[in-house]
């Protein structure tokens, strides 16, 4: 049984950062595609980004690129999320995911859920 756990979130100020992380238990962590979602107050989840485990390829939604960078360490069984120069359009629910499939298939495990508020 896989088990996805997310830490990270908080409170932040606009223009400011964050790095989530999601740890991964239960499984060989490298055997798969590790994802990211959000999901807004009142809007569908949504794909954030996507690291592949077979190659290292990485995946953004075209509007995040450039401000979000996924990456993953292996001898953790971690992925991680930087976030910079956040706005208050970023706060969400966080949501980690993990598929043995492609990065745009549809995801076996989830985490929890960790919440990102940006405000002053």
């Amino acid at each position: 049984q896989v088990q996805l756990v997310e830490s990270g979130g908080g409170l932040v100020q606009p223009g400011g950062s964050l790095r989530l992380s999601c740890a991964l238990f239960g499984r060989t962590f490298s055997r798969y595609t590790m994802g990211w979602f959000r999901q807004l107050v009142g809007k569908e989840r949504e794909f954030v980004a996507a690291i592949s485990w077979s190659t290292d390829n990485t995946y953004y939604a075209d509007h995040l690129k450039g401000r979000f960078t996924i990456s993953r360490d292996s001898a953790k069984n971690t992925v991680y999320l930087q976030m910079n120069s956040l706005t208050p359009e970023d706060t969400a629910v966080y949501y980690c995911a993990a598929t043995t499939a492609g990065w745009d298939d549809d995801y076996d495990y989830w985490g929890q859920g960790t919440q990102v508020t940006v405000s002053s």
